[in-house]
C-alpha cells in the first residue's frame, strides 16, 4: 500500500517542495562554487529554504490526522474489496473517485498528479483528453460507502489540496460561462472580464481552474488578442493582463500562463500601454513567471527586457518596483545578462542610481550584469566609478557597499585607465581602505583586492 503522509498523497505540495529544493540546490552550488557570490543568492537561500522549513511544519501539522484516518483505512488490506472500488492508478480503495474526461473514474489525488506532471491522455485508455476536469462519481462514493459499512471500516476524508479545492459544479459553470462572454460584445466583455479578475483576486480556487481546461487562457485573451488589440477598451484590457498576473501568483500555472504563445507577446504589448496601471500589472506578472527558470529563458528569448528596460528609462514612481524586479529575476540566468546589456540596461540603471531612484535595487542588477564583459566597459564610459566611489563614502547600507566595491573590483581588473580615479579617491578620502577594514567579508576581500593591485601598480611606477 502506498504511504499515507501528506507529502506523498498532495501532489500539489510535493511539486511545490520539489521546485524549492532544485532552487535551494542551485543557489547554494553558486555560492560554494562562486568566490564572487552576491548577498542577493546568500538571502535568495535563505527565503528558500524558510519557505521549504514552513512546507514541512505545514506538511507536519497535518500528519496526526492523516496517520489516524489511515490506520483504520489499512483494515481493508485484510479484505478483497471489488475492483471497481479501486483507482487503476493506486490499485487501492478510492476515498474520493472523480470521472476524466475520458469517462473513466480515479482517485482524485492520483490522477491530479498525474495530470499536474502535464499529462494530457486518459491512463488507461491513452485517449487524448478534450479537457482536465474532474467530476467526483457520487454514484461509486456512495457505493464505496456501502461496501465500507458492511465490513466495517471506516472510510477516510479525501486528501484535499488545501485552498485549490471547494469549487462547485455551479461555480465551474459560472467560470465557463465568463469565458464564453469574452466572445460577444464590448459591454459583455468588460462585464465578464472585470468579475474574472475579482474571482481569480479572491479564490485560489478559481486560478487553479484555468489549469484544468487547455482552451481557458487563449479564451480569456480573446478580447485583446489579434487585430482587435489595438483599439481594445483600456479597462478591457487592464482587467485581462490583471487576471494573468493573478493567475501567475498560482505555482501551478506559471508554466502554463508562460507557454500559452499569445501570453508573453500581450505582456510586452501591455508594457508600452498608455495607462500605468496596465504597465505595472503587465510587469508583475513577467516578474512573477519568470520565478521558473525555464520560464526567465522564454521570457528572455521574447524580447521583454527592451519594454521592461523602457519602462524603467521612463521611470514612473508606480511601475519601477516591479519593473526592477523583473529585470533582476531574468538576469539571473547568463543569456539574459547579454540581453540586458545589450537593449541598454546599465546606461538607464546608471542614470536612474545617479538622481537616487531605486539605488538598493538598481545596484544589485549592476552587479549582477558587471559579469558581462561589455556591462563594464559601458560603466567606465558612462562615468560609474565616481558614482560607486561616492556610494561607498556616504550610503550606510553595507549591501550597497559590497554592490559597488565589486562591480568596481571588476573594473579595476578589465580597465587600467580607471586606476587613477580609485588613487584619488583613496589618496583622499581612504574610502578604499575603510571598508578594507569595516564592510562586509565579501567587501573587505574586494577592497583588499583594489588596494594590491594599487600598490603593485605603484611599485611598478617606482621602479621605471
Amino acid at each position: 500500500m502506498a504511504k499515507t503522509g501528506l507529502l506523498s498523497s498532495d501532489p500539489t505540495l510535493r511539486a511545490r517542495a520539489v521546485e524549492l529544493k532544485k532552487e535551494l540546490q542551485r543557489l547554494v552550488r553558486t555560492i560554494v562554487d562562486d568566490e564572487d557570490y552576491t548577498v542577493q543568492s546568500v538571502d535568495l537561500a535563505k527565503d528558500t529554504l524558510c519557505a521549504l522549513r514552513q512546507l514541512k511544519l505545514s506538511k507536519q501539522s497535518t500528519a496526526a490526522t492523516a496517520t489516524t484516518t489511515a490506520s483504520s483505512f489499512k483494515l481493508h488490506e485484510a479484505v478483497s474489496c471489488p475492483d471497481e472500488f479501486k483507482c487503476p492508478l493506486s490499485k487501492e480503495l478510492m476515498r474520493d473517485p472523480v470521472i476524466l474526461a475520458s469517462g473513466q473514474t480515479y482517485d482524485r489525488p492520483f490522477i491530479q498528479k498525474w495530470l499536474n506532471e502535464g499529462n494530457r491522455t486518459c491512463p488507461r485508455t491513452q485517449q487524448v483528453l478534450s479537457h482536465t476536469l474532474l467530476t467526483p462519481n457520487y454514484l461509486i462514493l456512495d457505493m464505496i460507502s456501502q461496501w465500507c459499512k458492511s465490513q466495517g471500516i471506516e472510510l477516510p476524508n479525501p486528501v484535499m489540496n488545501g485552498k485549490e479545492e471547494g469549487v462547485t459544479g455551479e461555480e465551474r459553470d459560472h467560470f465557463f460561462s465568463l469565458l464564453e462572454k469574452l466572445t460577444a460584445a464590448l459591454p459583455e466583455q468588460k462585464k465578464a472580464a472585470k468579475e474574472l479578475r475579482m474571482l481569480t483576486k479572491r479564490m485560489p480556487s478559481f486560478r487553479a481552474l484555468f489549469g484544468e481546461s487547455v482552451d481557458a487562457i487563449p479564451q480569456l485573451l480573446t478580447p485583446i488578442s489579434g487585430s482587435k488589440s489595438q483599439g481594445v477598451h483600456p479597462d478591457l484590457q487592464e482587467d485581462v493582463i490583471t487576471t494573468l498576473l493573478n493567475l501567475s501568483i498560482h505555482d501551478s500555472n506559471k508554466k502554463l500562463v508562460a507557454e500559452t504563445p499569445a501570453v508573453i507577446p500581450l505582456l510586452m504589448e501591455a508594457l508600452r500601454s498608455e495607462t500605468i496601471e496596465i504597465r505595472c500589472n503587465a510587469a508583475a506578472a513577467l516578474f512573477t513567471l519568470s520565478a521558473l527558470d525555464s520560464n526567465k529563458a522564454l521570457i528572455g528569448k521574447s524580447g521583454a527586457l527592451k519594454p521592461l528596460i523602457d519602462l524603467l528609462d521612463e521611470g514612473h514612481p508606480l511601475a519601477m518596483k516591479d519593473v526592477a524586479s523583473a529585470i533582476f529575476n531574468l538576469c539571473i540566468i547568463h543569456e539574459n545578462k547579454a540581453r540586458a546589456v545589450r537593449d541598454g540596461a546599465v546606461g538607464v540603471i546608471l542614470i536612474k542610481i545617479m538622481d537616487g531612484v531605486l539605488v538598493d535595487e538598481l545596484l544589485a542588477i549592476l552587479a549582477m550584469l558587471s559579469t558581462h564583459q561589455r556591462a563594464i566597459e559601458e560603466i567606465g564610459e558612462l562615468g560609474g566609478v565616481p558614482c560607486l566611489l561616492q556610494i561607498i563614502r556616504e550610503s550606510n547600507c553595507e549591501r550597497n557597499k559590497e554592490n559597488c566595491i565589486a562591480i568596481l573590483h571588476t573594473v579595476c581588473l578589465n580597465d587600467r585607465t580607471k586606476w587613477k580615479a580609485l588613487k584619488e579617491e583613496e589618496s583622499t578620502h581612504g574610502t578604499i581602505s575603510k571598508l578594507a577594514q569595516d564592510g562586509t567579508s565579501r567587501a573587505k576581500r574586494k577592497a583588499s583586492g583594489i588596494l594590491e593591485r594599487l600598490r603593485r601598480a605603484v611599485n611598478i611606477t617606482h621602479t621605471a
